[in-house]
């Protein structure tokens, strides 16, 4: 059952909740009984964000909730009731404070998320009534985050790069899409030599998974995930703390596709295509080794300096390819470097851009939808940092220094100087719990880009 049903007058069973900041609290006051009165004083409620009083009536049933809430926060107001409050139905009362309530309800719902495919849920979560307006804008986005933190909380073992391929081939059949896949040896065959090259010393062949959809009189959008399963690092391998949750590597891949879920649902007037270049970057006697040169698709020479910059390596065959189609716009999703972490942290993901107008326009969708991201410059004097001695460039260099950003210029390298592209650098992942942020798998910048390519398109 939904967390977020529609709201109907006539259903009593609905308890309301009354948003309250310390400021306003003396005014609820006021509407309640000397017994409920007595019951905040006794819990010395002080209406500051995140508490809760629940509150009774004259027979001991549970008839209204306070809470207290930042008004500059509303997608985190009621983030925290729908796995605190008993179960049941609960609205938002009229006489709180004013918030955003479709961006409260988005955060109830995120609240209520639970990962059950290994276990039993904790508990059932309460449920809030909306509109049946916000109940029909809502339902898609709460889908997508929880696609999103779903695929990237299923460990490697039973989301490999075929089953990855199954989420889009499972996401077509339902938006009657074309879905084909290039595998194995068929990637050399026709031509995506890195793609080929980073995955094949798995057990598992690598592939790459597109997706086409829409209306051929529409402008081309292109999205593009990463989709390393699992990275070992290959024989540059990573130490046991930094291989530990490696499954969420194919952050970027689970963005795409629920971003390309959205596009569908909206029925957006674009000419869709959606590319996960899906692979486990493992090790065995045929890994890529450092020092080896790999002819890409674009025809572009790489040097291997890093077989643990593997994410670059996939995206730069699927973006030639992207680029091939001339679109409108291509945007790439991708858990791509540690750097971006150290620049801005774990909640910000970093944003890249060949067009500032681009930039802008995401930037002011993510402040709209309580998405927020940064933009980090394609400093292109940086690319001397992945120079090579004997090939057009390398995937990575021996400094330390601005590691997104060369990773970004990395990829910009495959994308031609007369096509629209945008690149976000995320972490889809919350290292522990918060309100309507549960530890694991996150969507980060889905909601600021769906908004933006909505924008773009419907105008």
């Amino acid at each position: 059952m939904s967390v977020l049903i529609e709201r109907k007058r006539s259903d009593r069973r609905s308890l309301p909740i009354e948003t309250v900041t310390p400021a306003t609290l003396a005014a609820a006051r006021k509407r309640l009984s000397a017994a409920q009165k007595r019951w905040l004083d006794e819990w010395t409620f002080e209406a500051t964000p995140g508490a809760q009083a629940l509150l009774a009536d004259a027979g001991g049933k549970l008839a209204r909730v306070l809470v207290g809430v930042d008004p500059a926060d509303p997608l985190g107001a009621l983030a925290g009731l729908p796995m605190s409050l008993p179960p049941g139905h609960y609205h938002l009362a009229d006489e709180g404070v004013t918030l955003d309530a479709r961006q409260a309800a988005l955060g109830w719902a995120l609240g209520a998320y639970q990962f059950t495919r290994y276990r039993k849920p904790r508990r059932a979560p309460a449920t809030l009534a909306v509109p049946a307006g916000d109940l029909k804008a809502l339902t898609p986005l709460v889908e997508a985050t929880a696609l999103v933190r779903d695929l990237v909380n299923t460990p490697t073992e039973d989301m490999g790069p075929e089953q990855l391929g199954d989420a889009v081939h499972k996401l077509g059949k339902a938006h009657k899409a074309k879905v084909r896949d290039w595998v194995g040896n068929e990637l050399l065959k026709h031509n995506f030599p890195t793609i080929h090259a980073v995955g094949r010393a798995s057990h598992r062949e690598p592939r790459l998974i597109e997706l086409s959809w829409g209306k051929q009189s529409h402008p081309k959008l292109v999205i593009v995930g990463k989709g390393v399963c699992f990275d070992t690092g290959g024989l540059n391998l990573k130490g046991g703390d930094g291989m530990r949750w490696m499954k969420k590597d194919m952050g970027g891949a689970a963005h795409a596709i629920a971003l390309a879920s959205l596009v569908m649902d909206a029925k957006l007037p674009v000419r869709l295509t959606l590319l996960v270049p899906a692979v486990e970057n493992a090790v065995s006697g045929n890994a890529m080794r450092p020092g080896e040169v790999i002819t890409t698709r674009a025809g572009i020479t790489v040097e291997v300096d890093n077989t643990d910059a593997e994410g670059r390596l996939i995206l730069c065959d699927a973006l030639a390819y992207a680029s091939e189609q001339k679109p409108d716009l291509i945007v790439d999703f991708a858990t791509l470097t540690g750097a971006a972490r150290v620049a801005l942290g774990p909640d910000l993901p970093a944003l890249f851009a060949n067009r500032d107008e681009l930039a802008e326009a995401v930037l002011a969708a993510g402040k709209r939808t309580a998405d927020p991201l940064w933009q980090l410059p394609l400093w292109r004097p940086y690319r001397k940092m992945l120079d090579s001695y004997l090939a057009d460039m390398a995937n990575s260099g021996a400094s330390r220094h601005a590691g997104a950003i060369t990773a970004a210029l990395y990829l910009e390298r495959f994308v031609p100087e007369s096509q629209a592209w945008m690149h976000l650098d995320t972490y889809a992942w919350n290292d522990g719990d918060r309100p309507g942020r549960p530890r694991g798998g996150e969507a980060m910048g889905l909601r600021a880009f769906f908004d933006f390519l909505a924008a773009r398109y419907t105008g």
